[in-house]
């Protein structure tokens, strides 16, 4: 990891989630990698990956794609171990909210059966640290660059196991709850594929804050929150929310996206570790 720039460290951390649904359809997400409970005292944590509800929703089967590692921990990217699941949703646990659409899985079953056939995984988990602190949002402006990770309209790098990486901006201010949600909007193009994607503040080799105090070759990367969902204008000039869609069907009325995403604030993540006590 120490040979691993900040944003290469972060093509690590999310997985392509691919689904088959009962309604006989296709789709794709993403999802990222977590860690809950984690005790310093004995090292041990519960490592999951982390989606929005809709993506596995009604998903009769799954795969997840991992990226396999040497005997030293280093990342072997052209090599790959894929997971297969049947009754891929009741895998997942989800968030207990039904208006909040977030849910997570436990994976180390599938790594106790990689490490059994000989396979060591690479991958980069995010937790606790990396979520926003006081001071640091006591720190953030209205206008803040933003990375969003993760496999827009399913395009993924799939001879490497990698992701797509896409800059933005916040539409709203990261610090205020928008229309009174534990959300922000966007400014960064969100498209089917797109659900469950982490996006961070991310600055690489520098940044300002609001009161102009320049910070020169240090780096942030802060979990800003989950896109799940944006507004979207029709045909007719309708302007609607709805989740990001996890494949493109056909619909009576054309939705056209204009550029905007709402992400769940990432201090609902912690809500869901309650979930793996």
């Amino acid at each position: 990891m120490q040979n691993l720039s900040s944003s290469e460290q972060i093509t690590y951390s999310t997985v392509r989630i691919e689904c088959d649904y009962r309604d006989q359809t296709s789709g794709t997400g993403t999802g990222f990698f977590f860690r809950f409970l984690e005790d310093e005292a004995t090292g041990s944590h519960v490592p999951v990956v982390i989606t929005n509800k809709h993506v596995i929703n009604g998903a009769t089967k799954g795969r997840l794609i991992f990226t396999k590692a040497n005997a030293n921990n280093e990342p072997l990217d052209t090599q790959h171990f894929e997971v297969y699941f049947d009754n891929f949703e009741t895998f997942w646990r989800e968030h207990p909210d039904e208006n909040i659409d977030l849910c997570a899985m436990p994976i180390a079953p599938f790594l106790t059966e990689a490490n059994k056939k000989g396979e060591r995984l690479f991958y980069i988990s995010l937790d606790k640290s990396i979520l926003p602190t006081a001071q640091q949002l006591s720190d953030f402006s209205a206008l803040e660059e933003i990375l969003m990770v993760g496999y827009p309209n399913g395009i993924w790098d799939n001879v490497n196991n990698k992701p797509i990486l896409r800059k933005g901006v916040t539409a709203t201010h990261p610090n205020f709850d928008y229309c009174g949600k534990k959300e922000i909007m966007i400014d960064a193009a969100c498209f089917p594929g797109s659900s469950g994607s982490p996006v961070f503040i991310f600055n690489e080799g520098g940044y300002r804050d609001k009161r102009g105090n320049m910070f020169m070759g240090s780096s942030r990367v802060i979990l800003l929150g989950v896109l799940y969902a944006g507004p979207q204008h029709t045909a007719q000039g309708d302007i609607q929310i709805v989740n990001v869609p996890t494949v493109d069907r056909p619909i009576a009325i054309s939705r056209i996206p204009n550029n905007l995403g709402l992400i769940i604030k990432s201090e609902r993540i912690l809500e869901l570790e309650k979930l793996f006590i």
